[in-house]
């Protein structure tokens, strides 16, 4: 069993990817967003980015949910945005087995995919805060992938790294 954090910004694919490589593999997929309070997720439907304060609480929930499948037998594959060191750090509290996968966008590609989506709470004008945000990881802290393929590739591609 591993344990497999999906990260990027919003409209990377994470969900996508995530979902198709649990499924790819028996495992199971998580979403961090089914996570957020609903503090969290009011804020992002009005268009004010979440600041630190607001993501402990549901970074500590996301920590807890992994740390109790840790023994699973499944993998276990978790999108979330982890944008920052201090967050995967978080993430990572009493584990120190997660593997990191970095879907990398441009800022173009990505706020074109958020325009076209309509089911989502995260409107495109939180993209710049986002990239803000985002401190990436080196190759020796996640795989790193770029997402300007279709996922299927990009599965492909982590089911022969994994």
């Amino acid at each position: 069993m591993s344990l497999f954090v999906i990260m990027g910004v919003s409209g990377c694919g994470k969900s996508s990817v995530a979902a198709e490589l649990a499924k790819a593999t028996g495992g199971k997929f998580l979403d961090a967003d089914d996570f957020h309070p609903e503090a969290n997720k009011k804020k992002m439907t009005e268009g004010i980015a979440l600041q630190d304060e607001d993501r402990w609480e549901w970074l500590d929930a996301l920590n807890a949910e992994l740390r109790s499948r840790k023994d699973n037998a499944d993998h276990i594959f978790l999108a979330c945005s982890a944008l920052r060191q201090t967050y995967r750090d978080r993430l990572n509290v009493g584990l120190n087995s997660l593997t990191f996968i970095y879907l990398k966008g441009s800022k173009e590609l990505i706020r074109s995919r958020m325009e076209s989506r309509l089911d989502h709470f995260m409107p495109a004008t939180l993209i710049d805060s986002q990239f803000a945000s985002l401190a990436e990881p080196s190759d020796q802290e996640a795989i790193i992938l770029t997402i300007d393929r279709p996922v299927k590739e990009i599965v492909s591609e982590l089911l022969r790294s994994i």
